[in-house]
């Protein structure tokens, strides 16, 4: 759902606060596409530069904590925002610091607690897993993890959709509003559990064979953000975004010599 914007009306803000993906299909620059592809202007605040290609993760060198609150603060502060989404924060400082900056903040915020690349390169310190469950989760309205993350998070490892229900009330124990449990890595069908603790939504989607899904859990939560931003309740936004990554899936294409990214423009091509 989206209004039509009139001749020089400005569409909903979503802020993307992560770091850079240079090939392409991840992090801020996944992020800034799919804001485009669902109607919303999306702008950014960089965490972390990474050298990253369709073969992993090269390395990759976090901003001092002063140029992230200094980017920041000059969007929010002149431009304003209707979402907030956060992705790679790299140390426990930028975490603390993101964290302050969106409990100042009166719009959503969806957090995706990215520990590693789709390669399985870490992209966040073993030392800051602790002030993402106490600065971070506290101020999400969404909190996204995959399998890997919630089991880093809350040491419960999922096997079943009954663990996901566990894995939910686990991670809701830090404090977000709603927690998005994403079932992609169990068999069968692509499975997400968003829940608040009371009520239960459960989201299938057809498991499609393609290995090209780089950016998938940065395209979704980015989507969720869009969504939200549009002003969608949250079950509403999490369906919509789940029906265009769903999508965005379907069609990711080969690039390079290992895994390529998921489709942001998929919609366009008519796929």
């Amino acid at each position: 759902m989206s209004a039509v914007l009139g001749a020089g009306q400005a569409p909903p803000r979503v802020l993307t606060v992560a770091g850079s993906d240079s090939g392409g299909g991840a992090g801020i620059q996944a992020d800034l596409k799919t804001m485009l592809a669902l109607g919303t202007h999306g702008m950014s605040v960089v965490t972390a530069v990474t050298a990253q290609n369709s073969l992993g993760v090269q390395g990759f060198w976090e901003l001092p904590v002063d140029a992230v609150r200094a980017q920041y603060r000059s969007v929010v502060d002149d431009i304003g925002v209707q979402a907030v989404k956060t992705g790679m924060l790299a140390s426990a400082e930028l975490v603390e610091a993101v964290a302050e900056l969106i409990a100042g903040t009166d719009a959503p915020s969806v957090v995706d607690p990215v520990g590693v690349s789709k390669h399985g390169d870490s992209l966040l310190a073993a030392s800051a897993l602790g002030s993402v469950r106490t600065k971070l989760l506290p101020v999400a309205t969404v909190a996204t993890p995959n399998l890997d993350e919630v089991a880093q998070l809350t040491g419960v490892h999922v096997e079943s959709e009954d663990g996901m229900r566990r894995a939910a009330a686990a991670l809701l124990a830090y404090g977000p509003r709603w927690a998005l449990i994403k079932g992609g890595h169990l068999r069968g069908d692509a499975v997400d559990l968003l829940t608040d603790g009371s009520d239960e939504h459960w989201l299938r989607a057809p498991r499609h064979d393609n290995r090209h899904t780089h950016g998938t859990g940065c395209t979704l939560a980015s989507a969720i953000a869009s969504h939200l931003a549009k002003g969608l309740p949250v079950p509403e936004a999490v369906a919509a975004a789940k029906e265009y990554v769903t999508g965005a899936i379907a069609a990711g294409f080969a690039l390079g010599g290992g895994i390529g990214p998921v489709d942001h423009g998929w919609r366009f091509r008519g796929r």
